[in-house]
Parts: C-alpha cells; sequence; structure tokens
C-alpha cells in the first residue's frame, strides 16, 4: 500500500486528533536486497561496524555546520520516504503495535527532532580576556535500540547524533532487525547522496546480546546510548564509558475532583492506546478521585474504552501476567505474548466482544493490584479509586517507582498540579493533556525516543550528544 504525502497527513492528523478510524493493517513490505544493505552500513562484526564508523567520523570532522544542515535535510526527507513502509515492517516483523500509529511516531522523529540549530556558543568576556564555550562531538557513539520503538528510536537519535557530529554504531533489538537496519540503510543511502562520507551510521547484522557487549566494551566507542530495560543499562553502565540510558516507566495519571471530566477522559484514552500502549511515556495506571471515577469511566467508554467486568478481571490477569509482583521492589513478569497487542485481541481472547471502536480495556480494580504497579506496555490499564487527591499524589509517587520517568496529571487546581509536579519529579509531566504531548504529539516542545532518566538527561537532543569545550583567550577581545 503507498501513500502520498496528503494520506499520510490525513493519518497522522487522526492519530492526534483520535477520530475514531480503525488502525490500519500491517501488510509485508519488500525485503531490502542483502548487498545493497551491506553497501550501506551493515557489518558481520562488531569490530567492523565500529572501524568502518571511526573511518567515517574522521572525515565528517572536516564538514561544515552547513554542510551537516544540508545532511540532516536530506536524512529527513529519506525518512519520510520510509515512514510508511518502515511502520508496516516495524508490525509485521516484531507484532507490537499498529501501524497507524507507527506512522506518526516516525514522522514526529522526522519532523522534531533538533538539529545543529541546538547547538548554540556560548562566551564570556571580562577584565581578563575572553572565552569561548563550544559543543564538540564525542565521536563515535554506540547506540542499542529497542523493540518497542526501533524505527522511530533510530531516526531520532540518528538525526541527533550527526547534528552533534559523531558517527553512530547500532546495536538493534534481536527482534527488530530487519526494521532497523532497512532504516539505517536508508539514511546512510541519503547521507551519502546529500555529499556525506558512507558508514556514518552502522549496525550488526545479526544483532545480538553478545554484540551489544561487545560494542559497550569496544576501545574505538566513546559514548553508550542505551534505551532499552533495567538490565542493558545496568550492563552499560558498568562499561566505564559515558552511558546516556533510558530505562523503564511506569506512568501514572491522578484525576483529580476539579478536572474537566470529558477532556480528562478522551485523553487518557488516546495516551493510553497509543501503538498499543507500548511506548514508555503512556499512562500505565490511572487513579482517580472516588467522587468523579464512574463519570470518568463513562465519558472514556465514548472514545473507545471497554470496562472489563469482574469475572472478566480474572480472566484477563491469568492470560497477561506471568508472575505478580512478590513485596517492594519487584515488579513481577508480563506475559510478552501480549506486549503490544491489541485491546480487541485481548478481549477476544479472554472471550469478550470487542466494539468496532474499542482501543482500550479498563480495570476497576483496588490500589493492590498487580497491574497497578507492572509496566504491561499493552492497552490494558487499571483504575484506583482513591478518597481525595492528596491520597491519589501519594500513591502516584510510589507507583511510579521512582524511575523520573513521566507522570500525569488532570486537574484545574494550580496548587495541586504544583504539588504533583514536586512530588512525583519525572522528566516529563503533563497536564491536562495525553501523555503523548509530552513527546510533541500534539504539544509543544521538541520529540525524543530516547528519554535518559536513569542517567538524568531527560529528553535527549543533538545537545546531549556533545561535550563541551573551553577556549580562552588571556587579556584580549574585551572591547569596553
Amino acid at each position: 500500500m503507498k501513500l502520498d504525502q496528503d494520506q499520510i497527513a490525513d493519518i497522522v492528523s487522526r492519530v492526534v486528533n483520535r477520530l475514531g478510524t480503525p488502525h490500519a493493517q500491517a501488510a509485508s513490505p519488500a525485503p531490502v536486497a542483502a548487498d545493497d544493505v551491506q553497501a550501506m552500513g551493515i557489518f558481520g562484526n562488531v569490530n567492523d561496524a565500529v572501524a568502518a564508523a571511526d573511518a567515517a567520523y574522521e572525515i565528517f570532522s572536516d564538514v561544515t555546520i552547513e554542510d551537516r544542515r544540508t545532511i540532516l535535510e536530506a536524512m529527513r526527507a529519506a525518512a519520510r520516504r520510509e515512514a510508511y513502509a518502515q511502520a508496516e515492517l516495524a508490525v509485521t516483523e516484531t507484532g507490537l503495535g499498529n501501524v497507524r500509529d507507527k506512522l506518526a511516531k516516525n514522522l514526529l522523529a522526522v519532523d522534531k527532532t533538533p538539529g545543529v540549530e541546538v547547538l548554540q556558543p556560548g562566551v564570556f568576556t571580562g577584565d581578563n580576556g575572553m572565552a569561548l564555550v563550544e559543543t564538540a562531538p564525542y565521536g563515535v557513539i554506540g547506540s542499542i535500540t529497542p523493540v518497542t520503538n526501533p524505527t522511530a528510536t533510530v531516526v531520532c537519535n540518528a538525526i541527533g547524533m550527526i547534528a552533534a557530529g559523531n558517527s553512530v554504531v547500532f546495536n538493534a533489538h534481536p527482534s527488530a532487525r530487519e526494521c532497523t537496519n532497512r532504516i539505517i540503510s536508508a539514511l546512510n543511502r541519503a547521507i551519502v547522496d546529500a555529499g556525506g562520507p558512507p558508514n556514518l551510521l552502522t549496525s550488526v547484522s545479526p544483532p545480538t546480546i553478545q554484540s551489544a557487549k561487545e560494542m559497550m566494551r569496544h576501545p574505538d566507542i566513546r559514548m553508550l546510548v542505551v534505551t532499552g530495560g533495567p538490565a542493558v543499562v545496568a550492563e552499560a553502565m558498568r562499561s566505564g564509558k559515558k552511558v546516556i540510558g533510558a530505562g523503564p516507566g511506569n506512568p501514572p495519571a491522578v484525576v483529580d475532583e476539579t478536572a474537566n471530566i470529558a477532556d480528562a477522559a478522551k485523553h487518557l484514552v488516546d495516551g493510553a492506546s497509543f501503538d498499543n500502549n507500548i511506548v514508555c511515556v503512556l499512562e500505565k495506571e490511572i487513579i482517580v478521585v472516588d467522587s468523579v471515577a464512574d463519570r470518568l469511566k463513562e465519558e472514556m467508554k465514548k472514545h473507545g474504552a471497554y470496562e472489563l467486568n469482574s469475572m472478566q478481571i480474572r480472566k484477563v490477569e491469568k492470560l497477561v501476567i506471568d508472575r505478580a509482583p512478590d513485596g517492594p521492589g519487584d515488579h513481577g513478569q508480563i506475559n510478552k505474548k501480549w506486549v503490544g497487542k491489541a485491546a480487541a485481541e485481548i478481549l477476544r481472547a479472554i472471550g469478550g466482544e470487542p466494539k468496532a471502536d474499542t482501543r482500550l480495556l479498563i480495570l476497576d480494580v483496588p490500589r493492590d493490584h498487580p497491574l497497578v504497579v507492572m509496566e504491561q506496555l499493552m492497552p490494558v490499564i487499571p483504575v484506583v479509586r482513591v478518597p481525595n487527591v492528596d491520597d491519589g499524589i501519594k500513591l502516584a509517587r510510589q507507583v511510579e517507582h521512582g524511575f523520573f520517568h513521566t507522570a500525569v496529571m488532570h486537574s484545574t487546581n494550580v496548587d495541586n498540579l504544583s504539588k504533583m509536579a514536586r512530588v512525583c519529579n519525572t522528566s516529563i509531566f503533563v497536564k491536562n493533556g495525553p501523555s503523548i504531548a509530552g513527546l510533541g504529539v500534539g504539544g509543544e516542545g521538541f520529540t525524543s525516543f530516547t528519554i535518559a532518566s536513569p542517567t538524568g538527561e531527560g529528553l535527549t537532543c543533538a545537545l546531549t550528544f556533545t561535550r563541551q569545550r573551553r577556549c580562552a583567550l588571556k587579556d584580549r577581545f574585551r572591547i569596553i
């Protein structure tokens, strides 16, 4: 299925505004020829991939900032051309999410990832002269990408890292290697066509846990950027290198009695159902003041939410939970078979009959329910009642687990919003909107698919992938 730009724009508009159209169906795209991929930066082992990226970096070091802009625009154009095919391939290969929302993520990465414009120099002047501060590249960056947002993460990281003057060696998630390597190949082709060096982006095929470990410890890798779970971030931290780590999230959404319930309901469904909830910033549990809970659920049903009854709740627990949490610090184990699957598919699996617009399953459960503390990564979201907003904020902090990732609140009380922001202390805090507004979908600000909460950088961009250099001139160029 081929779409023109007007059709693609219409799909993205529908994603953002949620007009209720059904998700696009995935189809298998044509595979990339092996020799074509090989020529565009895909190597059989880590040493060759790093050596090629290192050679490209040396050439790229002499490229002007204006030429960087030209290369970045070529990359954006290539990624835009590939956006729909990449969305199809990602769904087909990984079995996660849906084509429409992956297309939206791909185009979001193309359009809202900052380039060289964020790399502004600074200067100090005084009686002792002048000091110039500039942003310099690290060199060869090693980037580990996830199965949940494989192509959008590559596009976002590639634009930011190359804007900063680096080259990149990617290690894809093994379950997303075809779509990841295809977009890397397409971006490399665009770079070369725009006058840049070959192999500015490289990758290993097939990617494995072992290849990731080799890349982390390779002496020519200067920085690691890891987008994945706690284990891979912890492994990177043991490498002794500079690490930017994006870990898990369990974003709570608190709704108090002052909220615009109709708006909150739509935003909650929009956010929690986006790409079948596999994005780390999306709402994973709803905490609502009891006096407005019933009204909130009824409004959510108008936008595609389906409330499970007590019997269905027990069935879905057995279906999606492999192992429930066992005490503080234990997050249990979700059944990976159902991660990223559609709400309708999950509902059918427990004997339910979804409606045409069903895209989110809601469970009215107590606060100690396993799914409240688990990052489920599927459109199955618990709704927890609390007596008041203070209790809700306290619970939100507890179930967020100190990941410092993302939190959401719906309220018209400024004091409540301020308290939630202070208490939860997350990298992203969305007020009165869907969680995806924090990534720039219908919200302000740039996008990022590497949200570095464990290491503190938050939403990453080109500036994150640079190091500061200061050049001081003593007793000169202070002209006043």
